[in-house]
């Protein structure tokens, strides 16, 4: 455990330098909650901000898995990722704490977010919501993170890892429930985003903010984060880069 918050306070303190990454970040999401969340004249839903804050929330944490994949590739690249692999410490602690850094960095940003839609009007001012929504980002973040740092693992270079990237990201968005619900959707569309990752994890905080508690959406990406990160701690233990 000690190792791994090592490992994490390095890639925190790297982080907070670049104080323009830390703004980019921020940004994206607060203008898509802004100008899409009060700006579009959306018929199925008397407050189209509750109802695009989750995909928000979501949408932030996937920004982050995405990226904290590339704080791996460019460790492997610049030569620190061989240096960690030989020294004593536990494989696993390295993947740990890099995954446990982009999963908290992400809940950071979402903080924003959460407190920009609840100044705007959005109803998430019950504690016990807040909280639930905290751990459905959390389980979110580790799956996706979990994903993103096996595939920086795999790929050659940075080029590799940011055409992957860029193939996944938008893909994951918009055939997910963020923008409207299943039943305004095309079939077909429907079908995919009832299937998506994202969906799951927005669908589980909206049905917390209508006062239902998401059993089996939870349960499905708890064990979704169990097997990715499973799979992650093997193809770890067997990297020779």
């Amino acid at each position: 455990m000690k190792r791994m918050l090592y490992y994490m306070e390095r890639d925190f303190r790297r982080w907070l330098r670049g104080r323009v990454n830390v703004l980019s970040t921020l940004i994206l999401p607060a203008a898509w909650l802004i100008f899409v969340g009060l700006a579009l004249p959306i018929r199925f839903t008397d407050n189209y901000l509750d109802f695009i804050a989750p995909g928000i929330l979501v949408l932030t944490m996937l920004g982050a898995s995405l990226q904290g994949g590339s704080l791996l590739m460019f460790d492997k690249v610049l030569g620190y990722l061989q240096k960690f692999l030989a020294l004593p410490a536990p494989r696993e602690s390295i993947l740990f704490g890099k995954i446990l850094f982009i999963t908290l960095r992400g809940l950071i940003q979402a903080t924003v977010i959460l407190a920009i839609a609840i100044l705007l009007g959005a109803n998430f001012l019950n504690p016990a919501l807040i909280a639930s929504i905290y751990a459905v980002l959390f389980i979110f973040g580790i799956l996706l993170s979990s994903v993103m740092a096996t595939i920086a693992l795999k790929v050659e270079d940075h080029d590799s890892y940011a055409a992957i990237n860029a193939m996944v990201s938008m893909p994951l968005f918009f055939t997910s429930s963020a923008l409207m619900p299943y039943d305004q959707m095309p079939g077909w569309l429907a079908a995919i985003a009832r299937l998506n990752p994202v969906s799951y994890a927005i669908d589980a905080i909206r049905d917390l903010q209508a006062g239902v508690f998401p059993a089996t959406t939870l349960l499905g990406l708890l064990i979704g984060a169990a097997l990715v990160l499973l799979v992650s701690v093997m193809v770890f233990r067997r990297a020779t880069v």
